[in-house]
């Protein structure tokens, strides 16, 4: 069997920059462990698969793997995939559909602007949370803690969250993926980091599905739906962002990086 891999740089406009996926599309699915292992032999916060769909309104199935378990969502590399559709796999359609175990994802291409529909999880406040987060995380003072899929620390100030100085093998120990997030500068209106050692990325460069969390909860806060995010990290990404009800709206753009094949 031969498949072809296509790697592109998601929420960037030049190369190097944003969150690498990997790119894998199938004329069906394969067994999930060989997934698995292949998410490992690439060695980038996610691999995605997808296949066309059998599913009335649905153009294609798709999944995601880091490089020790699916997740399920990931922005970035739903980002990446719809890329490769429309510019490599002659997709005409102006909307395109995916079926994943988040439910169905819209993606609208618009010049060179991939504009996602994702669901909105409005993290709740908690007062019970592992481990000394503080230190597990090298900051100062924490403003707040709350969760919906992953736990989200608020911080005072984007200082605070470019310097925190995280202890992955700590925060390993928890089996939680972590945001730190605090109000943006100029026309930034919030930033974010995001830490999941427990599934094999310790630092994700720019990661859409925390924003799932992070749009409803600044919408809020910052009493707007539309907002410019960054996130930082070596890499670092921005994102052109909204909240539509009970969706979130994620756009950004990709950069191609490469192609191949290899054999099975």
């Amino acid at each position: 069997m031969n498949l072809s891999i296509y790697q592109v740089d998601a929420f960037a406009d030049k190369l190097f920059k944003g969150n690498p996926a990997a790119v894998i599309p199938l004329e069906h699915w394969i067994e999930e462990s060989l997934m698995q292992q292949l998410a490992m032999e690439n060695n980038l916060s996610e691999t995605v698969f997808f296949t066309a769909s059998s599913q009335p309104g649905v153009d294609f199935d798709i999944r995601w793997f880091t490089p020790s378990s699916e997740v399920n969502l990931c922005g970035h590399a739903t980002l990446a995939s719809s890329f490769v559709i429309y510019n490599f796999l002659n997709f005409e359609k102006g909307k395109l559909v995916f079926n994943s175990k988040s439910g169905k994802l819209e993606v609208e291409k618009n010049d060179d602007w991939f504009i996602m529909d994702f669901p909105a999880w409005k993290p709740e406040k908690v007062y019970t949370y592992p481990g000394n987060l503080r230190k597990a995380l090298g900051v100062d003072e924490i403003l707040g803690i709350y969760k919906n899929r992953d736990l989200m620390v608020e911080l005072n100030s984007e200082i605070d969250v470019r310097t925190a100085r995280p202890d992955f093998c700590a925060i390993k120990k928890w089996n939680e993926n972590v945001i730190i997030t605090a109000p943006g500068k100029g026309d930034i209106d919030f930033v974010s980091r995001f830490f999941a050692p427990s599934i094999g990325v310790d630092e994700d460069p720019v990661t859409g599905s925390a924003h799932s969390q992070l749009i409803p909860f600044w919408a809020e806060k910052l009493n707007k739906k539309k907002m410019h995010a960054a996130q930082f990290s070596k890499r670092g990404g921005e994102l052109k962002v909204e909240l539509k009800g009970d969706r979130v709206s994620i756009a950004g753009k990709c950069v191609f990086f490469m192609k191949g094949e290899f054999t099975l």
